[in-house]
């Protein structure tokens, strides 16, 4: 018998039988007393097991606490999301510098690794065989991000110096910021712009500066923040919103299947083995991009909005690439 398996051993006879004496724990698992020690140490340290030596009953047995959950051991092992979000968060953990954050992060990380480091898989093994891998993440101005957290938070006005890649142009916004959201391994600053009149998403590699207001935000109700930015697809959404009809060839069919593209989505095979994807967006710009991905096994079917959308990126890029270097 394994550790593993002596651990959900003591952990179903104490929950059976209440109280377990220590000579019916040595019989059961067939270990020694210093092992069967070590045992117990590890379920209440690394694993909190709350168990306790009852003399008065005269064995073990989880301490009552009616403010304590009941305790249950973790699965044999991590699920995919959660290995994910530990090592995510344990990468997150150990980059933040200096802050009000600071004093407590260090148990954090601690705990995070003692539940990441078991002895028949460690830590070691763990960051040297398992990957998060982090692509397409653009900079932005670490010292921004605290002033448009607090602003969203507080609801206060800020302004900003936002550059706008395609004119290469930066103007001067006066904002309500209504949410911060990462997308994409990005940031992003949802907020009503008072320059424009209308609710804009602002990317904070974008932001070259800002300054704080004691103005009170104005405020968008949840209702027309989801319509208009959550219906589309991506983040440059839009209050009108248009369907996207997609057909995708088998070879890539069988891939873009298990894709979630957006809450609403609908998707369906034909008898050749064909998948049509449909989805909501409010701006081409994005789903345009991601059509190109899945070229040439991808056909826009509709709208002709979008195909032409398509059809223009690829010839322009055509031009280029036809276009001798000077």
């Amino acid at each position: 018998m394994d550790r593993t398996e002596r651990f959900y051993k003591i952990e179903r006879l104490i929950a059976e039988r209440r109280v377990v004496t220590r000579d019916e724990l040595l019989a059961e698992l067939e270990v020694s007393l210093a092992t069967l020690k070590r045992d117990l140490e590890y379920l209440r340290s690394r694993l909190e097991a709350p168990i306790i030596w009852d003399r008065d009953a005269g064995g073990y047995r989880y301490e009552t606490d009616p403010n304590t959950p009941s305790f249950e051991l973790p699965g044999m092992w991590f699920s995919a999301a959660e290995i994910h979000a530990l090592l995510s968060m344990e990468a997150l953990l150990e980059s933040l510098g200096p802050g009000l954050l600071t004093p407590h992060v260090q148990p954090l990380l601690t705990r995070l690794r003692a539940m990441l480091d078991r002895e028949d898989i460690p830590l070691e093994a763990v960051n040297k065989r398992i990957r998060v891998m982090r692509s397409s993440g653009r900079r932005y101005e670490p010292r921004h991000f605290t002033p448009i957290a607090h602003a969203v938070l507080k609801r206060q006005r800020l302004m900003i110096d936002h550059r706008h890649r395609g004119r290469n142009e930066v103007t001067r916004r006066e904002v309500s910021p209504q949410r911060l959201t990462y997308y994409r391994e990005n940031w992003y600053l949802e907020a009503w712009c008072h320059l424009r009149n209308e609710l804009r998403s602002f990317g904070l590699d974008a932001i070259e500066g800002v300054w704080s207001s004691t103005e009170a935000a104005k405020e968008v109700s949840e209702q027309r923040l989801k319509k208009v930015l959550d219906a589309g697809y991506g983040i440059f959404s839009g209050e009108k919103v248009e369907w996207a009809e997609l057909r995708f060839a088998p070879e890539r069919a069988r891939w873009v299947s298990k894709e979630t593209w957006h809450p609403d989505q609908e998707g369906a095979f034909d008898d050749a083995g064909y998948y049509t994807l449909r989805i909501p967006y409010s701006a081409p710009f994005e789903l345009a991009m991601d059509v190109m991905r899945h070229l040439p096994e991808v056909e826009v079917i509709a709208p002709a909005s979008l195909r032409e959308e398509v059809h223009a990126r690829l010839t322009q890029a055509l031009q280029a690439m036809q276009t001798p270097q000077r």
